[in-house]
């Protein structure tokens, strides 16, 4: 079931959604070459607590950090733990936040040192992809119009869009409906109604959108082991548009 907040809702994933998006932020500005996944966790880890906070994926499905760290042809759900950064890594990192009652959840794509240019543009034009879809967040619009944008923006760049893992409603549950494809199915979707609360997270693959697990069973990789990357905001429709909830402003995010 969709869920309309209200406004005291809507305040509360507010501050859930700074916390996270603090996190984030602080943990992709520590991406450098010789920083181990876990010491990325460890900061977001740390801001989470100390704002009151508790981390949204420690724990959710037996997942075992407060941050997934994926590098390189990882997409999503990397286990945090010693491996060191490498020059030329990527780095997605996905941070979420639960807050009085309600989570925030955000995620972007670092670079560690010195990356190629085929890795920013990369980087770029999945981030460009989030928001255009945010452009088409708006009362009165569907999911589909959000999948649209996002496969839109990103194949018309050379790039695949991930089909077997979506974004998704935000709020009392870290998972909530609607689900959000990276790409425009055969119905519209629901339409978006003023106090939706919506996780948009583009994935986008280098080579071909095919994705599998890795041997831990969790974290998702490319199946041709081509780079990827993930971009997310928590995202609130407005009656004119919309409002970002994990956006920090002046940081890498």
């Amino acid at each position: 079931m969709i869920t309309i907040k209200s406004p005291r809702e809507i305040e509360c994933m507010r501050r859930a959604g700074y916390i996270a998006g603090t996190a984030l932020a602080a943990a992709g500005a520590a991406v450098r070459p010789g920083v181990t996944t876990r010491e990325l966790n460890a900061i977001a880890h740390g801001i989470i607590i100390k704002a009151g906070a508790k981390p949204s994926f420690l724990g959710y499905n037996k997942f075992p950090a407060s941050v997934c760290v994926s590098v390189n042809d990882e997409l999503i759900h990397g286990i945090p733990g010693k491996r060191r950064l490498s020059d030329g890594d990527i780095v997605s990192i996905d941070v979420g936040a639960y807050f009085q009652g309600f989570h925030g959840d955000c995620a972007a794509t670092f670079a560690a040192g010195s990356i190629s240019d085929e890795a920013k543009r990369l980087i770029e034009g999945t981030r460009a992809s989030f928001f255009a879809a945010a452009a088409a967040v708006r009362e009165g619009a569907r999911v589909s119009d959000i999948s649209r944008a996002i496969q839109g923006s990103a194949e018309g760049a050379g790039y695949s869009v991930v089909r077997k893992w979506t974004g998704h409603g935000v709020g009392r549950e870290l998972h909530e409906a609607p689900e959000i494809p990276c790409f425009a199915g055969k119905t519209r979707g629901p339409r978006l109604t003023a106090g939706m609360t919506l996780a948009i997270e583009p994935m986008i693959n280098l080579g071909d959108c095919d994705v599998e697990y890795a041997p831990d069973g969790t974290t998702v990789i490319t199946c041709d082991r081509k780079l990827c990357a993930h971009y997310e905001h928590t995202v609130l429709v407005t009656r004119d548009g919309y409002e970002l909830l994990t956006y920090i402003e002046g940081s890498s995010i």
